[in-house]
């Protein structure tokens, strides 16, 4: 058994360290506090560094074991996801929450090629009724149920 880098877990880990540092970089100016006294600053700061650690440890982790190849890229998934989180975005205030969870929701289904439309819709259906459930009636969040209600 030849040992090599396990390089999805190493890009995953760079990743993580990358993020973190930009997280930090922008949580910078925010007064940090003390333990006891907490500035605004001192929670980013504190969940940037833990980040760092884990990265870290994903990295080192990376060099030992039996390196697994790199799947090739598809771009199928990250566009579906990224269209139907705009579609969301673009509905939610004109046609209101049960078009834009039931919209969201078929839209990330059918990124994947086993999903049947009648259980994205069915799926869809029963989230956009939860939504309103805990977003609406549970937490008072003044966002509009169905257009014109």
């Amino acid at each position: 058994m030849r040992r090599s880098v396990n390089v999805p877990d190493l890009v995953a880990g760079l990743l993580l360290i990358a993020v973190a540092l930009l997280a930090l970089w922008l949580a910078w100016p925010l007064r940090t506090g003390t333990s006891f006294r907490m500035g605004p600053g001192y929670l980013p700061q504190a969940l940037c560094y833990l980040q760092i650690a884990l990265g870290l440890m994903i990295v080192a982790q990376s060099f030992f074991g039996v390196g697994v190849p790199w799947e090739p890229w598809v771009p199928r998934p990250i566009i579906g996801i990224l269209a139907s989180v705009t579609f969301f975005a673009l509905t939610i205030e004109r046609f209101g929450l049960v078009v834009a969870v039931f919209g969201l929701t078929v839209l990330a289904c059918l990124t994947y090629h086993g999903t049947r439309i009648w259980e994205a819709a069915a799926l869809g259906a029963l989230l956009a009724g939860f939504s309103v459930l805990v977003f609406v009636t549970g937490l008072q969040l003044p966002i509009p149920i169905w257009k014109g209600l």
